[in-house]
């Protein structure tokens, strides 16, 4: 009788996958943020109080942690933050760009426009609106920061990403509304060295874009046809937060 109920049913019988890392007080978060930053699950109100038979707690977090949305107000000053996007900008089509096997070679790997060419010649073009996520399985290192880091004995860090003109195809050639990665960084490490920036998530977040950091479980979802959900909390004035975030794949 109800198209959007038969619509849900339909949808429960799909497989829904987690893109979203649990988090806890020993979960990584960049280095440039105090010490203290993390308390998770403080109890202020206890069992066994007098006044109501309950248990109270609060969260202290960095808005960049763990599995995160990027508002543009994040690089660019003065950008719009989170109170500028709402609950139809939280929906997408979802692209998988599959580069794992190129990064398990070199772990500094940046996806190219050839990539994604490759891609949308066995899938189709992406669609207007779309989440274009770039798997690698970056987030098997997951929680250890020096491995998501890619530590080397110099010091230097290694890890993949994206390259600014695949961003700019996605954005520019494609009509993409977002993007995101395993990755801590949207730039792959050889990218930032070379630039002496992150000059690639400045470009997403000057284009008055969003994007979701530190996604998990890729290899679970279908390269094309899956739809992405992000949830995050209704805070004003932010410039990120962390993000429930999850897909429903064929």
């Amino acid at each position: 009788m109800y198209q959007l109920w038969d619509a849900l049913e339909r949808a429960k019988s799909l497989k829904w996958v987690e893109l979203s890392h649990p988090l806890n007080n020993e979960s990584p978060y960049w280095s440039g943020i105090p010490e203290g930053s993390v308390e998770l699950g403080k109890v202020v109100f206890d069992w066994g109080n007098p006044m109501l038979e309950c248990m109270i707690q609060t969260f202290k977090f960095p808005g960049q942690f763990g599995t995160h949305i990027d508002f543009p107000g994040h690089f660019v000053k003065g950008a719009a933050l989170s109170d500028r996007f709402g609950v139809r900008d939280a929906v997408f089509p979802l692209c998988v760009i599959d580069v794992s096997g190129k990064v398990a070679k070199d772990p500094r790997y940046a996806v190219t426009v050839e990539d994604i060419k490759a891609y949308e010649a066995k899938y189709g073009a992406i669609p207007d609106g779309a989440f274009v996520a770039l798997r690698t399985d970056w987030s098997k290192h997951w929680p250890d920061m020096n491995a998501l880091s890619g530590i080397a004995e110099d010091g230097s860090e290694n890890f993949p990403g994206w390259s600014l003109p695949a961003l700019q195809y996605i954005y520019e050639e494609r009509s993409a509304a977002a993007n995101g990665h395993e990755a801590l960084d949207t730039d792959a490490s050889a990218e930032a060295a070379r630039a002496g920036d992150l000059a690639c998530e400045r470009y997403v977040l000057s284009r008055g874009k969003v994007q979701i950091e530190v996604l998990c479980n890729l290899d679970q979802v279908a390269p094309a046809g899956a739809v992405l959900f992000a949830a995050w909390p209704r805070i004003e004035g932010a410039c990120g937060l962390p993000a429930r975030v999850w897909a429903v794949t064929e």
